[in-house]
């Protein structure tokens, strides 16, 4: 049995994960999070220990880790906008926190580290498809705390012999994302307040939308590689904002009202990826069509209005 961490495992992805690792069995999942976003009550605390505690806080990043195997880093302050609005709260957040957790972690012996990274904040708006031989050029406090977490597990990877991978996460969807301010879980809220969706630009805008339960399965085969660096994750596919509102028109049945204002400054226009590297590196395959996860992710959110 593999004792695991998952920090920010009480949010959208370390569920997912955390469940997934759970039925794959062969793991024993400890979570930490300081619930700001998720909350231990999603989780299956009969499955998984749960620790309250903050990355920013050395004692309880020293004790989530001890005892590990690996730590899949999830916990992070992701919110682009929120990042530029105050870049010190961003800061200490996704840096600080990343070092304390790696200084713990070498201290600690634990072997393997696989961290969430993003692409688009990271490399800026360059042209599309964008892959990992693509400069740095953050265009955000966020993407630039991504690209210190990048450097520093590279540089831990390399002088300490701390075994570790960057995962280039895209737009991820799918259920149990009511809490989240991404593009899908928030139009989707939208729908059931019956508001309209409010777009950014004139919606010709991509992205790259890649289903949750695909995620966690290319998690937990980085985790089980040797794998290195940092790798894009997405379904390699581009979508416009326009199609992204058509499939959910479809998903959802209903007649969208769409509210189209000024391109906010600090958001990459198009990103979308390419995903060979990982394909590779311990054989990624997204399996789920962006139709049929929004459908699913739909019924998900349509049933917590019911409820």
């Amino acid at each position: 049995m593999k004792n695991l961490l998952i920090t920010g495992g009480a949010g959208f992805i370390g569920r997912h994960l955390a469940d997934h690792l759970v039925r794959h069995g062969g793991y024993a999942v400890t979570v930490l999070d300081n619930e700001s976003l998720g909350d231990r009550r999603h989780l299956d605390l009969d499955a998984v220990r749960f620790i309250a505690g903050d990355l920013r806080d050395v004692g309880d990043v020293r004790a989530a880790v001890a005892g590990q195997h690996a730590i899949v880093h999830l916990a992070a302050d992701t919110r682009v906008m929120d990042s530029i609005e105050d870049p010190a709260n961003n800061f200490e957040n996704n840096v600080v926190g990343t070092f304390n957790l790696l200084q713990e972690a070498r201290a600690a012996g634990v072997s393997r580290v696989v961290a969430a990274s993003t692409g688009g904040a990271i490399l800026g708006d360059v042209e599309p498809p964008v892959h990992e031989e693509m400069a740095p050029q953050p265009t955000s406090p966020y993407g630039a705390s991504k690209l210190m977490l990048e450097g520093y597990l590279s540089a831990y990877s390399s002088s300490f012999g701390l075994s570790g991978c960057a995962l280039r996460f895209s737009n991820i969807y799918g259920p149990r994302s009511f809490h989240k301010g991404s593009v899908v879980a928030h139009f989707y809220k939208r729908i059931l307040a019956g508001e309209p969706l409010v777009v950014y630009g004139d919606g010709t805008q991509t992205r790259d939308f890649l289903y949750a339960g695909d995620l966690v399965e290319a998690i937990r085969r980085a985790v089980e590689s040797d794998a290195e660096g940092a790798f894009q994750l997405g379904s390699g596919v581009p979508t416009t904002v326009n199609e992204l509102i058509d499939h959910m028109r479809k998903a959802t049945g209903r007649d969208l009202e769409v509210v189209y204002e000024d391109f906010r400054a600090g958001e990459v226009k198009d990103t979308w990826c390419r995903i060979e590297k990982a394909r590779s590196g311990f054989g990624f395959d997204p399996a789920t069509p962006l139709p049929d996860g929004l459908r699913t992710t739909w019924e998900w959110f349509a049933q917590q209005q019911r409820d």
